[in-house]
């Protein structure tokens, strides 16, 4: 006759044979179980290494420009130094072993400037991004802990920028730099500062509504007893509270920058020659024998514009859901 077990025995053997999960590894296997947050990891990883080290291995320049020989028929490049009177700007050529997505109407090899141009545009996204959430989680941990005064004169500042029309005002400004002849190396970053100023407001009233929630917790009264630094319960207890919701606000976020730099450089009001952007490649289209004709043009870099908004999304839904407590796990 078996003897009967003592319940310390059922819990040792409980832990023995149950893998007890961390909170960082219960998201992440939530995470991995989500097939289209997989999928979004999968498509940016894929366009990432194809912007940042395609160019590595291409064998043509961002600005190099190609000519056909009309004598002969053969193609030179402006890096050639043969310059036969009989050539002609090698446009909108339909692609080829050379030019795997053809020429657009400068003469430029797309494949080459779609990898340059997604370079432009992702960091847009990401640096947009990173300013909005540096402003609006500071103000907006700010406004939560302190409340009174401090928290009455930081919203009313986010109310102001709320009223502010968004897109109007971008509009405007990039117009104005255009008009001014300002260089288009200078103007990327100002865009990229006025679409991060002009975006934080949201970020910071959703961080305070946090923070508000989070400050008469016990463990930030025991923080409080102990005598520790206000700036140490903010910054080292409130903020990483809410990390979770900055990290689902910054991936649906960064989807909305690149939609909103791809529309400014359509309009002709984002990224200027000589640089490029998805956006702008898409902006050649000027009339309806280019969108009809040669989609080889402005189609490609429409994919990769869908395609990177789309995989953004799946990753913030994907780890919305992951942070959710009230998920099954």
């Amino acid at each position: 006759m078996t003897e009967a077990k003592q319940p310390e025995q059922e819990f040792e053997e409980f832990g023995q044979n149950e893998k007890i999960l961390t909170p960082g590894q219960i998201v992440m296997k939530r995470f991995m179980r989500n097939k289209l947050a997989v999928t979004g990891i999968v498509i940016l990883v894929v366009l990432a290494l194809f912007c940042f080290f395609g160019p590595i291995f291409s064998s043509y320049g961002q600005y190099e420009l190609f000519y056909i020989d009309t004598a002969t028929g053969d193609e030179y490049s402006s890096r050639d130094n043969y310059r036969p009177s009989t050539v002609i700007v090698n446009g909108k050529a339909p692609p080829s072993a050379k030019h795997l997505l053809g020429t657009n109407q400068d003469g430029q090899d797309i494949f080459t400037r779609l990898m340059y141009g997604g370079r432009i545009s992702l960091i847009i996204g990401f640096v947009c991004i990173f300013i909005e959430l540096l402003i609006g989680v500071l103000l907006g941990g700010l406004a939560g802990y302190y409340g009174k005064w401090v928290d009455m004169i930081i919203m009313r500042i986010v109310d102001i920028f709320y009223c502010i029309p968004y897109l109007p005002v971008v509009l405007i400004l990039t117009s104005v730099l255009y008009q001014l002849k300002f260089p288009p190396e200078y103007q990327i970053y100002l865009l990229m500062g006025a679409i991060g100023l002009l975006g934080w407001s949201g970020v910071a009233r959703m961080i305070r509504g946090q923070i508000l929630s989070l400050r008469e917790q016990e463990f930030m009264v025991a923080t409080e007893a102990s005598g520790l630094k206000v700036r140490n319960r903010i910054f080292k207890h409130l903020i990483p509270n809410v990390v979770p919701q900055i990290i689902v606000m910054a991936t649906l976020g960064i989807g909305g920058v690149i939609l909103l730099e791809s529309s400014l450089s359509y309009l002709g009001l984002g990224v200027r020659a000589p640089y490029v952007s998805w956006g702008n490649m898409v902006g050649a289209v000027r009339n309806t024998s280019i969108m009809v004709n040669q989609p080889y043009i402005w189609l490609p870099a429409g994919l990769c514009i869908f395609f990177t908004v789309m995989a953004f999304n799946f990753i913030g839904d994907g780890l919305r859901d992951a942070f959710d407590p009230k998920m099954k796990r």
